[in-house]
């Protein structure tokens, strides 16, 4: 797999693997997520690459205190062969270069065996609640 940067013509590619994964929610526009990462800062939107065809993404952000990880997603017909865990580190290593300290993550509780992959990446709940408010609306 090739990991490079986002690049426009790669929109409807990854919109269908997020909704492959089940990532997209009603309430989030994912062409409008899309826009606002490409709007912020697009050398942390990665895209996994095989024979052309996008079978992973990651979509993060760093603020300066904290990075955040979001629509981490690889094609289920490629999951258990690594791939997460090499776009995982592509993160990890562009965040660490700026400085980031410590890399958050979401994952819905709908998905307890997600959890646990990224536990076994290291990562680990604390001692915290992950609370949100929606400003604009997507509909």
């Amino acid at each position: 797999m090739q990991i490079r940067p986002f690049q426009p013509g790669d929109e409807e590619s990854v919109i269908a693997l997020w909704e492959h994964c089940e990532l997209t929610r009603p309430w989030n526009d994912p062409r409008r997520d899309i826009a606002r990462k490409l709007a912020e800062d697009p050398s942390l939107f990665l895209v996994g690459i095989e024979a052309d065809t996008v079978i992973a993404s990651a979509m993060a952000g760093y603020d300066g205190h904290r990075g955040w990880v979001h629509y981490l997603a690889v094609s289920p017909d490629r999951q258990r062969c690594g791939l997460g865990r090499q776009l995982l580190a592509a993160v990890e290593r562009a965040l660490q270069a700026r400085g980031c300290p410590k890399l958050m993550l979401m994952v819905r509780n709908e998905h307890p065996a997600l959890i646990d992959y990224y536990r076994r990446q290291g990562y680990d709940d604390g001692d915290f609640v992950t609370l949100g408010k929606r400003l604009i609306a997507d509909d």
